[in-house]
């Protein structure tokens, strides 16, 4: 058996005494948990721990693991520069890893930034798993020190997530490793109105799925859960525990949720799976396979449920890639409206329940709005200055919006503002201009709505030219 044991742990510094001075005390139930689950990472004794966590480098296309002999870190920004750890990297697993993305095509390895300290993400699992392993030598155990192996996530998708996960696997069982897996992560930030992030009703809601997937070793629910959702739950954890479940990938478990609590409005989970039987021995718990025929059914349904202004979308933005050309013969089925109808049109892309470009129009530019359609998709995938160019690979998990906007009026202040049911403009001097529409996931509050569609615009909010205009939109999905 190379992977142990794996648990899913929160990482909130003012768990840590020196940095809490006695809050930590609120959860005592999470702090609990938490050295009971360290416990029995200490108690088997892993060679190497493998630790996941959000704060570690991340990228949109690539998994990183972090690189050479070692690294050190403290809670200095938090208040505590006393209380840290030091940790020697498993310099020889993480050559493995490297090994065995390359020769299964996963973007993962060790390029890009070389992170100087470890992250709180990695600190606070790291705390607790020392202090196990402190009280165990004092009771006179002799412990042999572990190595650790540092991750971060990524914007990729779930199945590319638990694919780590397996490499983490089948590394360890090459180098004949005993693993111990440590899934770092907060579950929702918004839980509560007071809370330092607010609250929406998606918070609870991706709490619960999330604790009732971990304690039941449910790990699919983890893999489909609904991005949208989870942007809305703002929570942070649940690559770290798509990989986790993928270290587990067809090996029979048992699983135990030994904590959850949310008392500052952010959600905070301990869990604790066990392996219950040899790896690979359970064909049933092949949850890639699973995700794959589940995936394939839900975009099949996505495009069968696709109006013709999204088709139209889809048809100029795959014909541009596949073709070089822009879309002229336009699908049989655009409705007449479309081509007797002026008006300005975003389109939106997004994969994996990331975007992946949104250009459009404030106002019409084109003959009609079937052409305002045609430009702007080709613009969203293939000239947002923030992503580089949509390639043919990916076309077929692209997801496609088509917001067709409403006449702009002007508005007097933040109070005739509404992120749910109004876009806004913020105008500014020499001509910036910043737009956010409206109803999008993460964008729950005026205040939230303004700095992002001014910070789009290069604007000041408290510059004295500054106006603002809201707008309706007909959304297409």
């Amino acid at each position: 058996m190379s992977v142990v044991i794996a648990v899913a742990v929160p990482h909130p510094p003012l768990i840590v005494p020196g940095v809490g001075h006695g809050r930590e005390r609120e959860i005592q139930g999470t702090v609990d948990a938490y050295r009971e689950a360290a416990r029995r990472i200490a108690e088997l004794e892993p060679q190497t721990i493998v630790v996941s966590s959000p704060h570690t480098a991340m990228y949109l296309d690539y998994l990183h693991i972090a690189p050479g002999r070692g690294a050190s870190g403290t809670f200095a920004q938090f208040g505590d520069a006393a209380d840290g750890s030091s940790v020697t990297y498993d310099e020889e697993l993480v050559a493995e890893l490297c090994r065995l993305a390359r020769e299964s095509d996963l973007s993962a390895g060790t390029a890009g930034e070389r992170e100087r300290s470890l992250d709180w993400g990695v600190l606070v699992p790291l705390h607790f798993i020392q202090a196990a392993y402190d009280e165990l030598r004092a009771s006179g155990r002799e412990l042999a020190p572990y190595r650790v192996v540092r991750m971060g996530i990524s914007g990729m998708s779930p199945l590319d997530h638990y694919r780590m996960g397996q490499l983490v696997q089948r590394a360890a069982a090459t180098l004949g490793r005993r693993v111990a897996y440590v899934a770092s992560g907060d579950l929702s930030h918004k839980l509560a109105a007071d809370g330092p992030y607010g609250f929406a009703p998606d918070g609870p809601v991706f709490d619960e799925l999330a604790c009732r997937a971990l304690g039941a070793g449910a790990f699919l629910d983890l893999l489909t859960a609904d991005p949208g959702l989870c942007e809305r739950a703002a929570e942070c954890g649940l690559r770290s525990f798509q990989i986790m479940a993928g270290a587990l990938d067809r090996t029979p478990v048992t699983s135990e949720l030994l904590s959850y609590e949310g008392p500052f409005g952010v959600g905070y989970g301990v869990a604790v799976i066990t392996p219950a039987g040899p790896e690979g021995s359970d064909a049933g718990r092949d949850f890639a396979a699973a995700y794959e025929a589940w995936h394939a059914g839900d975009m099949s349904r996505r495009r069968a449920e696709e109006d013709p202004y999204v088709r139209l979308a889809r048809a100029s933005l795959e014909h541009r890639v596949l073709t070089g050309e822009r879309l002229r013969d336009l699908p049989g089925d655009v409705p007449p409206e479309l081509l007797s109808r002026r008006a300005g049109a975003f389109v939106s892309i997004k994969k994996n329940g990331q975007l992946r470009g949104c250009i459009g129009t404030i106002a019409p530019v084109r003959a009609s709005l079937a052409e305002e359609i045609v430009s702007n998709a080709v613009s969203a995938g293939c000239h947002d200055p923030r992503f580089s160019p949509v390639r043919p690979d990916e076309l077929p998990e692209l997801v496609y919006d088509v917001d067709v906007l409403g006449e702009p009026e002007p508005v007097s202040g933040p109070e005739q503002l509404d992120p749910r049911r109004f876009g806004v403009i913020v105008s500014a001097s020499r001509g910036r201009r910043g737009l956010l529409l409206p109803d999008l996931d993460g964008v729950d509050t005026v205040d939230e709505q303004l700095r992002i569609a001014a910070r789009k615009g290069g604007i000041d909010l408290d510059e004295p030219s500054v106006r603002l205009e809201r707008f309706v939109v007909e959304r297409h999905e």
